[in-house]
């Protein structure tokens, strides 16, 4: 090792920054999240420095490094020196190197008895990473990927934890802790714990220490432990790319026995899952069905109650025409827990790849999502209302009907110029964009053999997209 991992408690400790700049600010920062006592010395201070002094975090000693100007600061705990000028940089390395007082002069590791990491912070857990000050950069490359990977719970799951500690110690050996706490925390214990159900984290755990306490009494037919129960992932996985899931999808994704998934998630989706997932396919197609939706939510449940971890992939958001919800209900009555992670829907997506937002205060002030195909004995379709409201229309499967779609908004009065964006494999590779008007829409599908999954949106917001795309570094792939 070229540095040694500590962890220093500088809680209520004088420490000591040289320089006033943006650096020395980023600096600062970690000094005030540990809890330190930080004193600037500087003659002027920027931006990010003086937003720390406006909150009262920082003691600025508004001067040039100078060992005088050191007389009022006793016991300092650990200096850090980021200024432009090398002659102070070495002077203030020299002077605290001499008191034995640890010195980091910024980016200059020769001048460094100890360096600060890229940080991801859990508190009370903490994880550093560092490259002995080769690769900064390759640090904070390292540190956005377990940003990724480690949930924000994990602060409360290590409190939780903590709490119970001492009293599994006083129930159990060293290595009979060490059994205890890799099956409790590989169970659904943790999921619920960093996903912000303490409640019924503490009431999983508590069950199992009293477990423990009925097996110390002899009492070993209470002391059975609970069969593993298992739990459902609804998560949305997004409009095609990979890249737009989100970090909890991706956690969850990692951590199921079973995925259920349709037929709009991306391969390069399911990849992202563990390999000995069990991946079972329930697509639908028009006129084609695989699994029939009563079935799939029967799946769900019934996977679920053999204690499997089981997450339902659905492209989209789940709840927006994902029928999420019907699934949800099913689980409610069965006493399956649950959890609903939105993905971002075809509308957002499909129209930013596309080069065009929903809104735009001077174009069109809301938005209408509306299903293009619609269930025997739904209602109809409010085309009156929306030929006159100024929104963004947005049809989901409006293809097969795009007929029925033109002639009912013509027909309440909607111009014939509207512009019309139809979005084919949206945010994927083979994305291809078509922009015709109302009055050719149906036309252009039929000539160009435009088939689903594809996205109607109508609205003047589409007008803005020749004057944003020239600049846009999402690829675009036009109409041929």
């Amino acid at each position: 090792m070229d540095y040694l991992p500590i962890f220093m408690n500088i809680k209520q400790q004088h420490c000591l920054i040289v320089g006033g700049g943006a650096v020395a600010a980023r600096k600062a920062d970690l000094f005030i999240q540990a809890g330190a006592m930080v004193t600037v010395m500087s003659p002027q201070l920027g931006t990010e420095m003086r937003f720390h002094l406006a909150q009262g975090k920082i003691v600025w000693q508004m001067a040039e490094f100078s060992p005088s100007q050191l007389a009022g600061l006793l016991n300092i705990k650990l200096v850090i020196c980021a200024t432009d000028v090398q002659a102070v940089n070495l002077a203030v390395y020299h002077y605290f190197k001499a008191l034995n007082i640890p010195v980091n002069v910024a980016d200059q590791t020769e001048y460094c008895d100890f360096i600060l990491p890229a940080i991801v912070d859990r508190a009370p857990m903490t994880i550093a990473i560092s490259t002995g000050g080769r690769s900064p950069v390759l640090a904070r490359v390292m540190k956005a990927r377990l940003e990724t990977l480690i949930p924000h719970g994990f602060s409360q799951l290590t409190d939780l934890v903590g709490r119970y500690r001492q009293q599994v110690k006083n129930l159990l050996n060293e290595e009979q802790r060490k059994g205890f706490w890799e099956k409790v925390l590989t169970g659904l214990f943790i999921d619920k714990a960093v996903h912000g159900q303490e409640g019924e984290a503490e009431a999983l755990l508590q069950t199992q220490i009293n477990a423990l306490h009925a097996n110390a009494d002899g009492n070993h037919e209470s002391a059975a432990m609970p069969a593993h129960q298992g739990e459902v992932y609804i998560i949305g996985a997004g409009p095609g790319d990979p890249d737009l899931m989100t970090f909890k999808a991706l956690r969850l994704l990692q951590q199921a026995d079973v995925i259920l998934y349709d037929r709009l998630v991306a391969p390069e989706i399911l990849d992202m899952a563990r390999r000995e997932a069990e991946r079972i396919y329930v697509g639908k197609r028009e006129k084609w069905h695989k699994v029939a939706q009563p079935d799939i939510s029967q799946m769900l449940v019934d996977l679920a109650k053999q204690g499997k971890r089981v997450a339902r992939l659905k492209g989209g958001d789940p709840y927006i025409f994902g029928r999420g919800a019907e699934e949800a209900e099913l689980l409610v009555q069965n006493n399956i827990p649950f959890q609903v992670v939105p993905g971002i829907t075809a509308a957002a997506g499909c129209s930013a790849y596309a080069g065009f937002p929903l809104t735009h205060r001077d174009y069109a002030q809301s938005v209408s999502l509306i299903t293009g195909h619609q269930q025997a004995g739904a209602q109809e379709i409010d085309y009156a209302r929306l030929a006159h409201s100024g929104d963004t229309m947005v049809f989901y499967m409006g293809i097969k009907n795009a007929a029925q779609i033109q002639r009912s908004l013509l027909a309440h009065g909607l111009s014939p110029t509207m512009p019309v964006a139809i979005i084919e494999n949206g945010t994927r590779a083979n994305q291809k964009v078509t922009i015709t008007d109302l009055t050719q829409m149906v036309q252009v599908i039929a000539t160009q053999t435009i088939k689903p999954p594809a996205l109607l949106i109508i609205g003047e917001v589409i007008n803005l997209r020749e004057r944003l795309r020239a600049s846009a570094s999402t690829p675009i792939q036009e109409a041929v």
